[in-house]
Protein backbone atom coordinates (compact mmCIF):
# COMPACT_ATOMS: atom_id res chain seq x y z
CA UNK A 1 0.00 0.00 0.00
CA UNK A 2 1.37 3.11 -0.95
CA UNK A 3 1.51 6.54 1.50
CA UNK A 4 0.11 10.12 0.22
CA UNK A 5 1.78 12.77 1.57
CA UNK A 6 1.28 16.70 0.76
CA UNK A 7 4.11 19.13 0.95
CA UNK A 8 3.42 22.65 1.16
CA UNK A 9 6.29 25.12 0.08
CA UNK A 10 7.61 28.68 -1.07
CA UNK A 11 11.15 30.13 -1.07
CA UNK A 12 11.60 34.11 -1.77
CA UNK A 13 14.87 34.44 -4.22
CA UNK A 14 15.72 36.39 -7.03
CA UNK A 15 15.15 34.22 -9.85
CA UNK A 16 16.55 35.51 -13.84
CA UNK A 17 14.50 32.77 -15.96
CA UNK A 18 10.87 31.84 -14.48
CA UNK A 19 9.31 30.32 -17.91
CA UNK A 20 12.95 27.99 -17.35
CA UNK A 21 11.97 27.09 -14.09
CA UNK A 22 8.53 26.43 -14.54
CA UNK A 23 9.30 24.07 -17.89
CA UNK A 24 11.56 21.89 -15.40
CA UNK A 25 9.05 21.75 -12.15
CA UNK A 26 6.25 20.63 -14.90
CA UNK A 27 8.47 18.17 -16.42
CA UNK A 28 9.64 16.98 -12.75
CA UNK A 29 6.40 17.08 -11.08
CA UNK A 30 4.80 15.04 -14.28
CA UNK A 31 7.89 12.12 -14.11
CA UNK A 32 6.94 11.59 -9.90
CA UNK A 33 2.99 11.63 -11.01
CA UNK A 34 2.23 14.57 -8.56
CA UNK A 35 -0.26 16.66 -8.49
CA UNK A 36 -1.20 20.43 -7.30
CA UNK A 37 -0.09 24.35 -7.86
CA UNK A 38 2.94 25.49 -8.99
CA UNK A 39 3.79 29.49 -9.35
CA UNK A 40 6.77 30.34 -10.07
CA UNK A 41 8.09 35.19 -10.49
CA UNK A 42 11.33 36.78 -10.81
CA UNK A 43 10.43 36.76 -6.59
CA UNK A 44 10.56 33.13 -6.40
CA UNK A 45 8.27 29.71 -6.40
CA UNK A 46 5.38 28.82 -4.12
CA UNK A 47 3.69 25.28 -4.40
CA UNK A 48 1.45 22.88 -2.90
CA UNK A 49 1.64 18.98 -4.60
CA UNK A 50 0.62 15.61 -3.46
CA UNK A 51 1.67 12.13 -4.37
CA UNK A 52 3.34 8.77 -3.40
CA UNK A 53 5.32 9.69 -0.33
CA UNK A 54 8.23 8.63 -2.54
CA UNK A 55 8.03 10.62 -5.03
CA UNK A 56 7.77 13.44 -2.76
CA UNK A 57 10.62 13.14 -1.26
CA UNK A 58 12.02 12.65 -4.68
CA UNK A 59 10.31 15.86 -5.45
CA UNK A 60 12.30 17.50 -2.44
CA UNK A 61 15.51 16.67 -3.39
CA UNK A 62 15.71 17.21 -6.78
CA UNK A 63 14.02 20.62 -6.42
CA UNK A 64 16.71 21.46 -3.79
CA UNK A 65 19.41 20.80 -5.85
CA UNK A 66 18.56 24.53 -7.71
CA UNK A 67 21.05 26.82 -5.58
CA UNK A 68 18.16 29.30 -5.07
CA UNK A 69 15.97 26.82 -3.43
CA UNK A 70 19.08 24.76 -1.61
CA UNK A 71 17.19 25.99 1.80
CA UNK A 72 13.74 25.86 0.83
CA UNK A 73 11.12 24.46 3.82
CA UNK A 74 9.02 21.86 3.03
CA UNK A 75 5.94 21.26 5.25
CA UNK A 76 4.20 17.53 5.03
CA UNK A 77 0.79 17.10 5.58
CA UNK A 78 -1.71 14.00 5.15
CA UNK A 79 -3.19 13.70 1.64
CA UNK A 80 -1.91 12.86 -1.75
CA UNK A 81 -2.58 13.38 -5.53
CA UNK A 82 -5.91 12.79 -5.25
CA UNK A 83 -6.63 15.89 -3.05
CA UNK A 84 -5.85 18.13 -6.81
CA UNK A 85 -7.80 17.30 -9.50
CA UNK A 86 -4.71 18.28 -11.81
CA UNK A 87 -1.25 19.59 -12.38
CA UNK A 88 -0.63 23.53 -12.60
CA UNK A 89 2.15 25.06 -13.49
CA UNK A 90 2.49 28.81 -14.42
CA UNK A 91 4.47 31.69 -14.54
CA UNK A 92 3.20 35.17 -12.72
CA UNK A 93 4.37 38.30 -11.96
CA UNK A 94 3.40 37.81 -8.03
CA UNK A 95 4.04 34.15 -6.36
CA UNK A 96 0.74 35.77 -4.39
CA UNK A 97 -1.44 38.52 -5.79
CA UNK A 98 -1.28 41.30 -3.87
CA UNK A 99 -1.08 43.74 -6.94
CA UNK A 100 2.40 45.02 -5.90
CA UNK A 101 4.92 43.10 -8.10
CA UNK A 102 7.22 46.47 -8.15
CA UNK A 103 7.25 47.04 -4.70
CA UNK A 104 8.57 43.50 -3.48
CA UNK A 105 12.13 43.42 -3.80
CA UNK A 106 13.90 40.21 -2.72
CA UNK A 107 17.68 39.23 -2.49
CA UNK A 108 19.31 35.38 -1.83
CA UNK A 109 17.81 35.92 1.81
CA UNK A 110 14.13 36.11 1.17
CA UNK A 111 11.99 39.56 1.53
CA UNK A 112 13.69 43.05 1.80
CA UNK A 113 12.23 45.13 4.48
CA UNK A 114 9.69 42.43 6.11
CA UNK A 115 8.28 41.41 9.16
CA UNK A 116 10.64 40.07 12.09
CA UNK A 117 10.21 36.06 11.87
CA UNK A 118 9.11 34.52 15.46
CA UNK A 119 9.00 31.29 15.97
CA UNK A 120 5.52 29.54 17.85
CA UNK A 121 7.64 29.56 21.50
CA UNK A 122 8.60 33.04 20.50
CA UNK A 123 4.97 34.16 19.50
CA UNK A 124 3.62 33.05 22.84
CA UNK A 125 6.43 34.32 24.88
CA UNK A 126 5.36 37.98 22.88
CA UNK A 127 2.07 37.75 24.57
CA UNK A 128 3.14 36.72 27.14
CA UNK A 129 5.58 40.06 27.91
CA UNK A 130 3.49 42.22 25.86
CA UNK A 131 -0.34 41.12 26.85
CA UNK A 132 -3.45 42.85 25.55
CA UNK A 133 -0.99 45.21 23.83
CA UNK A 134 0.00 42.48 21.23
CA UNK A 135 -2.38 42.50 17.93
CA UNK A 136 -3.05 39.49 15.78
CA UNK A 137 -3.38 40.46 12.32
CA UNK A 138 -5.15 37.98 10.01
CA UNK A 139 -3.16 37.89 6.49
CA UNK A 140 -5.94 35.27 4.97
CA UNK A 141 -9.42 36.25 3.19
CA UNK A 142 -11.73 36.58 5.43
CA UNK A 143 -13.40 34.03 4.65
CA UNK A 144 -11.08 31.50 5.60
CA UNK A 145 -11.20 32.67 9.39
CA UNK A 146 -15.14 32.01 9.62
CA UNK A 147 -13.56 28.55 10.53
CA UNK A 148 -10.50 29.54 12.56
CA UNK A 149 -8.60 32.18 13.85
CA UNK A 150 -5.64 33.57 16.48
CA UNK A 151 -7.98 34.49 19.46
CA UNK A 152 -8.86 38.08 19.37
CA UNK A 153 -7.18 38.49 15.98
CA UNK A 154 -8.20 41.07 13.58
CA UNK A 155 -9.92 39.88 10.15
CA UNK A 156 -9.46 42.43 7.44
CA UNK A 157 -12.34 42.82 5.32
CA UNK A 158 -11.11 41.32 2.41
CA UNK A 159 -11.93 38.85 -0.52
CA UNK A 160 -8.91 38.67 -2.07
CA UNK A 161 -5.09 39.25 -1.28
CA UNK A 162 -6.10 42.11 -3.85
CA UNK A 163 -7.60 44.07 -1.18
CA UNK A 164 -4.94 44.55 1.65
CA UNK A 165 -3.15 47.44 -0.02
CA UNK A 166 -6.96 49.31 -0.21
CA UNK A 167 -7.76 47.82 2.82
CA UNK A 168 -4.34 48.75 4.98
CA UNK A 169 -4.43 52.55 3.13
CA UNK A 170 -7.98 53.11 4.28
CA UNK A 171 -7.51 54.18 8.01
CA UNK A 172 -9.25 51.56 9.17
CA UNK A 173 -5.74 50.21 11.36
CA UNK A 174 -3.78 53.00 12.34
CA UNK A 175 -4.73 52.61 15.82
CA UNK A 176 -1.91 49.52 15.27
CA UNK A 177 0.83 51.16 13.98
CA UNK A 178 2.61 51.70 17.09
CA UNK A 179 1.41 48.23 18.14
CA UNK A 180 2.98 44.80 18.24
CA UNK A 181 1.37 43.48 15.09
CA UNK A 182 1.72 39.59 14.72
CA UNK A 183 0.50 39.01 11.10
CA UNK A 184 -0.22 35.06 10.64
CA UNK A 185 -1.59 32.88 7.10
CA UNK A 186 -1.63 29.06 6.54
CA UNK A 187 2.01 28.49 5.61
CA UNK A 188 3.61 31.98 5.92
CA UNK A 189 4.05 33.24 2.68
CA UNK A 190 1.53 35.96 2.66
CA UNK A 191 2.95 37.28 5.52
CA UNK A 192 6.02 37.75 3.94
CA UNK A 193 4.78 40.13 1.53
CA UNK A 194 1.79 41.53 3.92
CA UNK A 195 4.43 42.38 6.82
CA UNK A 196 6.45 44.38 4.39
CA UNK A 197 3.47 46.25 2.65
CA UNK A 198 2.28 47.16 6.54
CA UNK A 199 6.08 48.38 7.42
CA UNK A 200 6.08 50.53 4.05
CA UNK A 201 2.82 51.81 5.18
CA UNK A 202 3.38 52.89 8.42
CA UNK A 203 2.97 50.04 10.76
CA UNK A 204 6.14 50.39 13.06
CA UNK A 205 6.39 47.15 15.03
CA UNK A 206 5.17 44.24 12.41
CA UNK A 207 6.32 40.17 13.32
CA UNK A 208 5.09 36.99 11.24
CA UNK A 209 5.15 33.59 12.30
CA UNK A 210 7.77 31.71 10.70
CA UNK A 211 5.93 28.80 9.06
CA UNK A 212 2.40 30.21 9.70
CA UNK A 213 -0.62 28.66 11.26
CA UNK A 214 0.83 25.09 10.03
CA UNK A 215 3.51 25.55 12.24
CA UNK A 216 1.97 26.90 15.14
CA UNK A 217 -0.46 24.33 15.09
CA UNK A 218 2.06 21.40 15.25
CA UNK A 219 3.51 23.08 18.02
CA UNK A 220 0.64 23.62 20.11
CA UNK A 221 -2.04 21.77 18.95
CA UNK A 222 -5.38 22.98 20.90
CA UNK A 223 -3.74 24.00 23.54
CA UNK A 224 -2.22 27.29 22.50
CA UNK A 225 -3.48 30.77 21.26
CA UNK A 226 -5.30 29.33 18.02
CA UNK A 227 -8.58 28.46 18.23
CA UNK A 228 -10.54 26.17 15.53
CA UNK A 229 -10.32 25.10 12.00
CA UNK A 230 -7.21 26.08 9.41
CA UNK A 231 -8.84 26.48 5.92
CA UNK A 232 -6.70 24.66 3.16
CA UNK A 233 -7.09 25.09 -0.57
CA UNK A 234 -7.56 21.52 -1.32
CA UNK A 235 -10.52 19.12 -1.50
CA UNK A 236 -9.97 18.97 2.32
CA UNK A 237 -10.98 22.31 2.87
CA UNK A 238 -10.01 22.21 6.14
CA UNK A 239 -7.46 20.98 8.64
CA UNK A 240 -8.12 20.41 12.49
CA UNK A 241 -4.80 19.95 14.66
CA UNK A 242 -3.71 17.75 17.90
CA UNK A 243 -6.95 15.25 18.31
CA UNK A 244 -8.63 17.11 15.89
CA UNK A 245 -12.63 17.80 15.97
CA UNK A 246 -12.56 15.29 18.48
CA UNK A 247 -9.99 17.36 20.84
CA UNK A 248 -11.20 18.27 24.58
CA UNK A 249 -9.45 21.73 23.43
CA UNK A 250 -10.87 22.41 20.17
CA UNK A 251 -13.17 25.62 19.89
CA UNK A 252 -15.79 24.89 17.37
CA UNK A 253 -15.93 28.78 15.43
CA UNK A 254 -18.14 27.62 12.15
CA UNK A 255 -21.21 27.47 12.19
CA UNK A 256 -23.96 26.94 9.06
CA UNK A 257 -25.37 29.69 7.50
CA UNK A 258 -29.07 28.39 7.74
CA UNK A 259 -29.66 26.15 10.94
CA UNK A 260 -26.57 27.33 12.97
CA UNK A 261 -25.42 24.06 13.68
CA UNK A 262 -21.67 23.53 14.31
CA UNK A 263 -19.40 22.84 10.84
CA UNK A 264 -16.45 23.57 8.81
CA UNK A 265 -17.17 22.78 5.38
CA UNK A 266 -17.96 25.65 2.70
CA UNK A 267 -20.32 25.05 -0.37
CA UNK A 268 -20.74 26.34 -3.30
CA UNK A 269 -24.03 28.78 -3.69
CA UNK A 270 -26.57 27.02 -5.58
CA UNK A 271 -26.75 30.61 -7.58
CA UNK A 272 -23.94 29.56 -10.38
CA UNK A 273 -25.08 32.44 -12.80
CA UNK A 274 -24.55 35.34 -10.59
CA UNK A 275 -23.08 33.95 -6.80
CA UNK A 276 -19.76 32.51 -6.61
CA UNK A 277 -19.60 32.97 -2.93
CA UNK A 278 -18.73 30.19 -0.57
CA UNK A 279 -20.55 29.33 2.85
CA UNK A 280 -20.66 27.46 5.61
CA UNK A 281 -23.57 24.83 5.14
CA UNK A 282 -24.02 21.40 7.22
CA UNK A 283 -23.97 18.15 6.47
CA UNK A 284 -27.63 17.92 6.77
CA UNK A 285 -28.68 21.11 4.89
CA UNK A 286 -26.74 20.47 2.22
CA UNK A 287 -28.64 17.68 1.21
CA UNK A 288 -31.50 19.76 0.51
CA UNK A 289 -31.74 22.24 -2.62
CA UNK A 290 -33.45 24.95 -0.86
CA UNK A 291 -30.87 25.67 1.77
CA UNK A 292 -27.98 25.16 -0.87
CA UNK A 293 -27.44 29.15 -0.82
CA UNK A 294 -25.27 31.72 0.71
CA UNK A 295 -28.34 33.44 2.50
CA UNK A 296 -28.92 36.44 -0.54
CA UNK A 297 -32.81 36.46 -1.06
CA UNK A 298 -31.93 36.49 -5.26
CA UNK A 299 -30.10 33.36 -4.28
CA UNK A 300 -33.09 31.79 -1.81
CA UNK A 301 -35.20 32.45 -4.87
CA UNK A 302 -33.13 30.40 -7.23
CA UNK A 303 -32.76 27.60 -4.31
CA UNK A 304 -36.53 27.63 -3.94
CA UNK A 305 -36.67 27.17 -7.78
CA UNK A 306 -34.34 24.28 -7.82
CA UNK A 307 -36.22 22.55 -4.84
CA UNK A 308 -39.62 23.00 -6.92
CA UNK A 309 -38.13 21.44 -9.94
Amino acid sequence: MTIGKILLYYCFTPIEDPTAIMLWQRSLCEKLGLKGRILISEHGINGTVGGDMDACKRYVRETREYPGFKKMEFKWSEGGAEDFPRLSVKVRDEIVAFGAPGELKVDENGVIGGGVHLKPEEVNKLVEERGEEVVFFDGRNAMEAEIGKFKNAVVPDVRTTHDFIAELESGKYDWMKDKPVVSYCTGGIRCEILSALMKNRGFNEVYQIDGGIVRYGEKYGNDGLWEGSMYVFDKRMHHEFGQGLEDPGFIQLGHCVHCGKGTNTFHNCINEDTCRKQVLICDDCIQHAETQHCGRPDCAEVAAAQAQA
